[in-house]
C-alpha cells in the first residue's frame, strides 16, 4: 500500500485502497506523505483516528526518521475556527451576552462558563492550542460562550488579540508543516465550497473515506428557522440606524407562518406563501447587512453581520429552487422554536470532481470501499468514472477532463472464514414496520443465552434497541443488558468491556464508532437490513433522480447505503487476529431477496450458515472458553 500511495502521488493518479483493521494503513500513507515533495493533507472522519495520528503515529514516525532524513518532517493539526477558543470572546465578551451567564449561581451553566474561561486563559499563558477537544468537559451551549464561527471573527488584523489567537496560530503551524491533519468537514469547506481554510497543498489522503460523501453533504447542508431569523433581527435593531431590523423580524413572522403551514418532509413544489416568505427573508437580511457599519472593532456588530450574511445566503439558496438542491421541512425542534427548513445538495460527486479531484491527487482509504465486491460504486459517488479506471494493462493519461484512478485491496490479516460465522436467519418472518416481532425477540434471547452475554446489538431504531434490551432483561436477568441512552457512549463502552456477561444494544453510532477487540464482543446481532427510511427526504430524492436518469435508484442509493452500514456493522466483530464470533442478521431478505447477493458480497468473507442450531452450538463453545 505504501508503494502504491507513493506512486499515486508521483503520477498524480487517484487511488482507492481498501485496507482492513490491523493492516497498518495509517503508516502506509503517512510515510509517503512525509516523503512527498509538497504538502499533503490527511482528512479523517472521527476524532479517535485524528488523535491516533497526531498523538501516536506521526510522533513515532518523526522520531524514527531523524537519522535517515536530512531534516525532521513536520506535521500539524488544523480544525474549523469554532473548534478553537476565542480570546476576544473570553476577555471582552459580546455585549448582548455579557453579565447574565457569569452571575448565575454555582453549579449552573454560568459556573461552567467561568471554569472554561479560566482554562482558556491557562492555555494562552502556556501557549497551548486552545482546542475544544482538550478542554474540560462541557456542553455545546457552554462552548459557544468562548468561541466564534469564521463569520463572527473580527479578523487577525483588527482583533487586539490577533497575535495570540489560537486559530491563527494553528493556521501558521499548518503553513509550516509537511503534513496537515484535518477532518472531512473542513476539507469539504475548503475544497468543495471554495472557502480557503487550509494552506495550499498538492495531495490529500482521505481516511475513513466511506464517510466522505455523507460529510461533504453535511457540510453543504443549510438550515433556516424563524427563531434564528428573529434572533438576528433583535440584534440588528440595536446596530442598524433604520428599520432594517424590524423588517427582518416581520419577514421572520411570515416565514414561521409559511413553514408551519407547509407539510413536513420533502417539498417537490414549494408552496407560494413559503416561496414569498423566503424572498422576504432574503431581501430583508440583505438590507440589514447593507445597513450595518462596514468597519468596526465591535465584536457584537461583527457577530450580527455574520449571522445576517448567513441568513441571507441560506434564504437566497432556498428561494432559488435549484434542481441541484433538495428542500424539506424538518419536524418541530424546541431548540429552534418550531419546524424549520433544510436544504442539501442532491448529489456531491460533481462538486468533488470539479473542486477537489481535478486540482489535487487523492488517496481514499477505508476498511469498507468495495461494495458488491467492486470499487466502482464508491468511486462513482466520489466523482470518478468507470472508464477512467486503470486495470493494469494500460495507463490512462490525466487531462483536465480525464482523471485516472486505480483500486487496490490490500486484504486483511484476519482469516474471516475460520474466525467468524455469518448467520443468515432465513426462517425468520420478514421485518415489520411495527418494530421487532416476537420471533426476533425470542431469537435474540436464544443467541445471547447461548453465549452468556458478550453481545453487541445493532438496531435500525432506538425503539427496537430498547425493546430488545427490555426483553433480554426480563428473560435473562442474570446478565447485564445496556441500551444506548442509559449513559453516555464512552461510559457504556467501558461497562461493556469491563464485564463479559454484558450486552450492549444501540443504533447508528454503535454501528461505526465502537472498537472492542477481544472476547468482550463475540456476537453481533443486526435486526434488519439498514435501508434508509422511505421518508428520508434526501435519500428518497436521490433514489428518484437515479431512476429518472435511467438507473436503478434502489440499488444505487438504498442498497448501497445498506451495504455500507452492514459492512461497517459486521466489522465490529473481528478486530484482531485472535477474535472469534458470530454476526447474526435477523432479516431473511439478506438470504432470499435478489439484492441479497450484492449485500452479502460487501461483507467480510465469513463462513455462512442458515442453521440456528449450528450457531447456538458455536456460541456455547465460545462461552465455555
Amino acid at each position: 500500500m505504501a508503494e502504491a500511495v507513493a506512486e499515486a502521488f508521483e503520477r498524480r493518479r487517484h487511488l482507492l485502497v481498501q485496507a482492513g483493521t490491523g493492516t497498518g494503513k495509517s503508516l502506509a500513507y503517512l510515510v509517503p506523505a512525509l516523503l512527498h515533495r509538497d504538502r499533503v493533507v490527511v482528512a479523517t472522519a472521527t476524532l479517535a483516528l485524528q488523535h491516533q495520528l497526531v498523538e501516536r503515529d506521526l510522533p513515532a514516525l518523526v522520531e524514527a526518521t531523524t537519522e535517515v532524513l536530512p531534516e525532521p518532517p513536520s506535521f500539524a493539526v488544523l480544525k474549523g475556527r469554532s473548534n478553537y477558543a476565542c480570546l476576544h470572546r473570553v476577555r471582552e465578551g459580546v455585549p448582548d451576552d455579557q453579565g447574565t451567564l457569569v452571575d448565575l449561581p454555582e453549579g449552573s451553566i454560568g459556573a461552567e462558563v467561568v471554569a472554561l474561561r479560566e482554562w482558556v486563559e491557562g492555555e494562552a499563558e502556556a501557549q497551548g492550542t486552545g482546542e475544544r477537544d482538550h478542554a474540560p468537559r462541557h456542553t455545546d451551549r457552554v462552548w459557544r460562550q468562548v468561541s466564534v464561527s469564521h463569520r463572527e471573527c473580527l479578523g487577525a488584523a483588527r482583533c487586539p488579540y490577533g497575535t495570540e489567537c489560537f486559530a491563527e496560530r494553528a493556521k501558521e503551524r499548518a503553513a509550516r508543516s509537511q503534513v496537515v491533519v484535518t477532518n472531512h468537514s473542513l476539507l469539504a469547506i475548503d475544497a468543495v465550497e471554495g472557502i480557503p481554510m487550509i494552506p495550499e497543498y498538492d495531495a490529500v489522503v482521505v481516511d475513513e473515506a466511506h464517510e466522505l460523501v455523507a460529510r461533504v453533504t453535511q457540510a453543504a447542508t443549510d438550515e433556516l428557522s424563524a427563531g434564528e431569523v428573529d434572533r438576528v433581527a433583535r440584534r440588528g435593531v440595536r446596530h442598524a440606524e433604520g428599520t432594517q431590523g424590524e423588517d427582518l423580524a416581520d419577514a421572520g413572522d411570515a416565514l414561521r407562518a409559511a413553514v408551519d403551514a407547509a407539510p413536513a418532509g420533502r417539498l417537490d413544489r414549494v408552496p407560494d406563501d413559503l416561496a414569498d416568505a423566503l424572498v422576504l427573508v432574503r431581501d430583508a437580511a440583505r438590507a440589514l447587512v447593507s445597513a450595518l457599519p462596514k468597519e468596526s472593532d465591535d465584536a457584537g456588530l461583527t457577530q450580527v453581520r455574520g449571522w445576517a450574511q448567513e441568513v441571507f445566503a441560506t434564504a437566497e439558496r432556498m428561494a432559488a429552487g435549484s434542481d441541484a438542491d433538495v428542500l424539506w421541512v424538518a419536524q418541530r425542534d424546541e431548540r429552534r422554536g418550531g419546524n424549520h427548513l433544510c436544504v442539501a445538495p442532491l448529489s456531491v460527486w460533481a462538486q468533488m470532481r470539479d473542486h477537489l479531484l481535478t486540482d489535487k491527487t487523492a488517496v481514499l482509504t477505508s476498511a469498507t470501499l468495495k461494495l458488491g465486491g467492486d470499487f466502482d460504486v464508491v468511486a462513482s459517488s466520489l466523482g470518478l468514472k468507470h472508464a477512467e479506471r486503470e486495470d493494469g494493462s494500460a495507463e490512462v493519461e490525466r487531462t483536465e477532463s480525464v482523471l485516472p484512478w486505480a483500486g487496490l485491496d490490500v486484504g486483511s490479516p484476519f482469516d474471516y472464514r475460520s474466525q467468524g460465522i455469518l448467520y443468515l436467519a432465513r426462517r425468520m418472518p420478514p421485518p415489520s414496520r411495527d418494530g421487532l416481532g416476537q420471533a426476533q425477540l425470542d431469537e435474540i434471547v436464544d443467541l445471547v443465552d447461548a453465549l452468556e452475554g458478550r453481545t453487541l446489538g445493532l438496531f435500525s431504531s432506538r425503539r427496537a434497541a430498547e425493546a430488545a434490551a427490555e426483553h433480554v432483561r426480563e428473560r435473562l436477568p442474570h446478565l447485564t443488558t445496556l441500551a444506548q441512552g442509559d449513559a453516555q457512549l464512552p461510559e457504556l463502552a467501558r461497562q461493556f468491556v469491563g464485564d463479559p456477561h454484558t450486552c450492549l444494544f444501540g443504533t447508528l453510532s454503535l454501528w461505526q464508532g465502537l472498537d472492542v477487540p477481544g472476547d468482550t464482543c463475540q456476537l453481533v446481532i443486526i435486526d434488519r437490513i439498514p435501508f434508509p427510511r422511505p421518508d428520508d427526504p434526501l435519500m428518497s430524492a436521490r433514489q428518484r433522480a437515479a431512476d429518472a436518469a435511467g438507473g436503478n435508484g434502489f440499488m444505487q442509493v438504498a442498497a448501497t447505503h445498506a451495504a455500507l452500514l452492514l459492512a461497517q456493522g459486521s466489522g465490529r466483530l473481528i478486530r484482531s487476529v485472535t477474535d472469534r464470533g458470530v454476526v447474526a442478521v435477523l432479516d431473511p431478505r439478506l438470504a432470499t431477496a435478489r439484492y441479497g447477493s450484492f449485500l452479502r458480497s460487501s461483507l467480510p468473507p465469513m463462513w455462512t450458515t442458515e442453521d440456528p442450531e449450528v450457531v447456538r452450538k458455536a456460541l456455547r463453545r465460545l462461552a465455555a472458553g
